[in-house]
């Protein structure tokens, strides 16, 4: 499994694989958005995109930790205007290199660059995406309370993101010893955690990715007080027992949780794998 992270390449066609064939559809549903290929006749389109006899042109995507963009690319092949924003320099630079000789890559920015550090005010967006990435992010109260800033009038929000509580929940699967395999771990005590990942031999540099983790976890509960507080409307939610992501990694077949055992609240968190959101600003 941690090799999957190792070879960028590869995550990034994984990444791509399950944004065209669950992500996009998961937004089409809602039907205020449409991202089918550009020429199509396909769905609906942001009241503020342009539109040539009903199909969209100027559809603009925003991902936020976008790493090599792997998730931009089926957005990018339908003609849309994207936008990847990364901490990371090297992803960035990587993802120049995977984008090279693109058709649309005129249709594409890759911006190293920290989100509060973009201006809203001149770029705003369809849809802004963030896929593996919110559980991750300190403060997340405050990113969700800048965000819709970026949106346009009618635009949306995907999120997804493993509930903490799941049980590969703290990313362990990145580690090198067969730590890899173990589920809920990472709900250990944060100074057993960490001389368990020592004493399997963990680089410094994993055991502390492990540990922030712990930190910026995010359960369904308080992601959705979160949402609550900032007054951001939830528009469709699914909660997988199954990640759609395992059909590309493993060879499993997507899941959702049963709709008795989603409704049950802390409970849902040691067995949903993922979680997807689309948001209204």
């Amino acid at each position: 499994m941690q090799e999957r992270h190792r070879n960028r390449k590869l995550y990034f066609d994984e990444q791509s694989y399950t944004t065209e064939k669950y992500v996009i559809p998961f937004i089409e549903q809602w039907g205020g958005v449409s991202v089918g290929a550009v020429g199509s006749d396909t769905g609906m389109v942001s009241n503020d995109a342009r539109t040539d006899g009903g199909k969209a042109l100027d559809m603009r995507v925003l991902e936020i930790g976008c790493g090599e963009g792997g998730n931009l690319k089926p957005f990018l092949d339908r003609g849309c205007v994207c936008t990847g924003v990364d901490l990371n320099g090297p992803q960035i630079e990587r993802a120049k290199e995977f984008f090279a000789g693109h058709p649309h890559e005129d249709r594409l920015i890759l911006l190293h660059a920290d989100i509060y550090d973009v201006s809203p005010d001149e770029n705003q967006y369809d849809i802004i995406m963030l896929r593996d990435v919110i559980e991750h992010i300190h403060n997340q109260e405050r990113l969700m309370h800048i965000l819709p800033r970026f949106l346009k009038p009618h635009g949306v929000m995907f999120f997804a993101f493993p509930p903490w509580m799941m049980p590969f929940g703290g990313h362990q699967q990145i580690c090198r010893s067969r730590l890899s395999k173990v589920p809920y771990i990472h709900l250990l005590p944060r100074r057993w955690y960490g001389r368990l990942l020592h004493r399997f031999g963990e680089s410094d540099k994993c055991i502390e990715e492990l540990q922030e983790i712990k930190e910026t976890g995010i359960t369904i509960e308080r992601w959705e007080r979160i949402l609550r507080t900032e007054q951001l409307p939830i528009l469709r939610r699914e909660l997988y027992f199954i990640n759609p992501n395992y059909e590309v990694k493993f060879g499993l077949r997507p899941r959702r949780s049963l709709p008795v055992l989603r409704s049950i609240p802390y409970l849902r968190d040691y067995y949903v794998t993922a979680a997807y959101y689309l948001i209204g600003g």
